[in-house]
């Protein structure tokens, strides 16, 4: 996993595929508990296929970023991945942008 320190206050972070991507996940999200004050883009060009146990991970993620105020913005997700997403039901409840300029030029506006 890539994490880069975009500003002060933005991380993105590019994911592995399956199988590590569950794991990736935890360190993420134990790299922006230890981080604090933070939004993230997370960038899915490199992944294929989604576990159950990475959307579970993922959830937990985005719980822990919206009960602290925090954006949590996935870009670049290939069609079949979306449709894991729409399939389940988590289209509505993560955000979706086309890549990572725009992610990161949507929380630019948000931050003003």
């Amino acid at each position: 996993m890539g994490i880069q320190n975009w500003s002060d206050d933005v991380i993105l972070v590019d994911l592995v595929p399956e199988p590590d991507l569950g794991d990736e996940v935890v360190s993420l999200t134990q790299t922006v508990r230890d981080r604090g004050d933070c939004d993230v883009v997370v960038d899915f060009s490199a992944i294929d296929i989604i576990t159950s146990s990475s959307l579970s991970k993922l959830l937990k993620l985005r719980k822990m970023m919206t009960d602290c105020g925090h954006n949590l913005i996935f870009c670049s997700v290939a069609p079949a991945t979306k449709g894991v997403f729409i399939v389940t039901g988590l289209d509505d409840v993560f955000e979706f942008v086309d890549d990572k300029f725009v992610a990161l030029a949507s929380l630019q506006m948000t931050a003003n």
